[in-house]
């Protein structure tokens, strides 16, 4: 698979945090990398679906969230189907999210560590809503209302049911579109 840019992502810390990266980066051994160049994909793993799940099946360090990809990435249930017009709505707030924190990271001369413990305490609250947004159509993919996006417990309980759905052979999966 030949990818443009590929996402990266911490081993260990305070949250889940995802970034592009080029694909000729060598990665050290406190990062995760998918081999994923597209926009959908990247709003997937930076919604509170995934951090949720995230949460529920990784270890921790101290406080800090240990993200091992064997029990979390591996067994997350993407959304499957997806119809083109809920794909972009990702993507297109995907887009929103890195350009914005781009943008504010590149004026104010800091790292996504220092934005999102800024926005964690009220800071760009612009930012945050773009989150919220994109928490809400990622929930929309998998056919939870709006309210269930923000609600780690019951995404966790829906996530689970769908993963045994699946193992279980009880309903077809196939997110990347692999089948013939």
């Amino acid at each position: 698979m030949d990818c443009s840019r590929v996402i990266a992502g911490v081993r260990v810390g305070k949250r889940a945090s995802f970034t592009w990266s080029d694909p000729w980066t060598l990665p050290s051994d406190s990062t995760n990398t998918f081999a994923f160049d597209d926009d959908y994909s990247m709003g997937v793993l930076l919604s509170a679906t995934h951090d949720a799940w995230a949460w529920h099946r990784s270890s921790t360090l101290e406080t800090r969230l240990r993200y091992t990809p064997t029990s979390v990435f591996m067994t997350f249930p993407w959304p499957d189907p997806v119809s083109p017009s809920q794909r972009e709505a990702v993507a297109e707030l995907s887009r929103a999210v890195i350009d914005r924190r781009q943008e504010i990271c590149k004026l104010e001369d800091f790292g996504l560590t220092k934005l999102y413990n800024l926005v964690d305490d009220g800071a760009y609250a612009d930012l945050k809503k773009l989150h919220k947004q994109l928490d809400e159509a990622v929930a929309a993919c998998y056919g939870c209302p709006k309210s269930v996006a923000q609600d780690s417990t019951e995404i966790v309980h829906r996530l689970t049911q769908l993963n045994k759905d699946i193992t279980e052979g009880k309903r077809s999966y196939d997110p990347f579109g692999t089948s013939e």
